[in-house]
């Protein structure tokens, strides 16, 4: 086997991995009200969710394309590299971009904060793309207008929607008698919205690993950015990346759909219904048009807007501060750590320093999970009453493991 083609295959490798932590990252964006009004078991949620996460990965490209094409400057107008970058550079900063992601994501999953993996994603390769081709190499106009645009606008949007829908509910059902029926209607209308999140998180988020992975092809030279829009992603792209993300999944997140489920509202079976209704439209909107959103801040947003809709309702405005504290530092603190990694790669030099960060993303994922099982959270404790005192209360780590 080459050094190129080693080198792809550690690259695909990774981005399957960020596939797989952007699963149970955000499984809690679908899943966290149905499981915290009971509309859902939690075994069952997550199962549901990874089964629909699998069928989205499957309906369009649009988001794939956004990023070969609007992050990084790589290549000419006719598919070769810039004038200046080896190939070698090229695959290293995409390389170095994953593990940015991966890491940031791992991070914020142990503190339980539910900070956007498609940020992580695109700050890990930007930064990684400033360190390896200076300010130049990074397409600000696209990031603009698909990245931060959205990221400030989503969640004040969805927000908005959620505030009005459950407003709108609750005067509809007024007078609707007997509280334990209406609940019942409410959690079996959460069951098909949180079903609409899950298919469209499938259809948004496994597409950016998609295009991580294309994008790398093209790099190698198999790909090119008209050959995708003309006859679409390879086969086995698809299916590879559709499969991480409904594995990362079914495996729960736990921490963070603790935190969006419990920390934020005492949610109600119709607020959940409203937050779950306004994300699902919003992020399938999206995709459509090929903007790289980020769920979590659109479901974020819902949860909150259920809460401010609710008469009397109490929203916990410092953990939603903590939330977006985590969203704003989200890209940059990615990004310094792709381009730190991009920096030790072409410091050690060759398929060393490749193989060097691929040993500390390893070493440092799995510390990380060592860590989360001194305070475990499963399926089993997820729904535990919230401190307020705390932002993750301990609880013994004989509960189980942590996912």
């Amino acid at each position: 086997m080459t050094t190129e083609i080693l080198v792809l295959t550690l690259v695909v490798i990774t981005a399957l991995g960020f596939d797989f932590t952007n699963g149970f990252h955000d499984t809690g964006n679908a899943m966290a009200t149905s499981i915290a009004t009971g509309a859902l078991k939690p075994k069952t949620a997550v199962t549901l969710s990874a089964l629909l996460n699998l069928v989205g990965g499957f309906l369009s490209v649009e988001v794939a394309v956004t990023v070969t094409k609007d992050i990084l400057r790589l290549q000419a107008s006719d598919g070769s590299l810039l004038s200046g970058i080896s190939p070698s550079l090229a695959m290293t900063i995409v390389f170095a971009g994953l593990i940015g992601g991966i890491l940031w994501n791992l991070f914020t999953w142990l503190l339980g904060l539910p900070s956007s993996s498609s940020h992580a994603l695109f700050g890990g390769l930007v930064g990684a793309g400033i360190a390896g081709m200076g300010l130049e190499g990074v397409k600000w106009d696209g990031v603009t207008a698909k990245i931060l645009l959205p990221a400030v606008l989503s969640p004040l949007i969805a927000g908005c929607i959620a505030a009005l829908g459950t407003a709108l509910i609750y005067l509809l059902s007024r007078s609707v008698r007997g509280e334990r029926k209406k609940n019942s209607a409410f959690r079996w209308g959460q069951v098909g919205t949180a079903s609409l999140v899950s298919l469209a998180h499938g259809t948004g988020d496994a597409q950016k690993t998609m295009g991580v992975i294309a994008l790398a092809l093209m790099v190698q030279g198999g790909l090119t950015v008209d050959g995708i829009e003309q006859n679409g992603l390879p086969v086995w792209i698809i299916v590879s990346c559709a499969i991480a993300i409904a594995l990362g999944t079914y495996l729960g997140g736990w921490r963070i759909i603790r935190t969006l489920g419990k920390g934020l509202v005492d949610i109600e079976p119709a607020q959940g219904m409203a937050a779950q209704a306004s994300s699902a439209a919003i992020i399938l909107t999206s995709s459509h048009f090929g903007m790289a959103l980020s769920t979590t801040h659109v479901a974020t947003g819902s949860i909150i807007g259920s809460g401010v809709g609710k008469p009397q309702a109490q929203v916990r405005w410092g953990v939603a501060a903590r939330m977006v504290t985590a969203w704003l530092i989200t890209l940059p603190s990615a990004g310094l750590i792709g381009a730190l990694c991009l920096f030790v790669s072409r410091l050690i030099g060759g398929l060393a320093g490749d193989l060097v960060i691929f040993g500390v993303l390893v070493a440092l994922s799995v510390y990380m999970y060592q860590r989360s099982r001194r305070q475990a959270v499963t399926a089993h404790n997820v729904n535990r009453d919230w401190d307020d005192n705390e932002a993750e209360p301990p609880v013994p780590a004989s509960t189980g493991a942590a996912h």
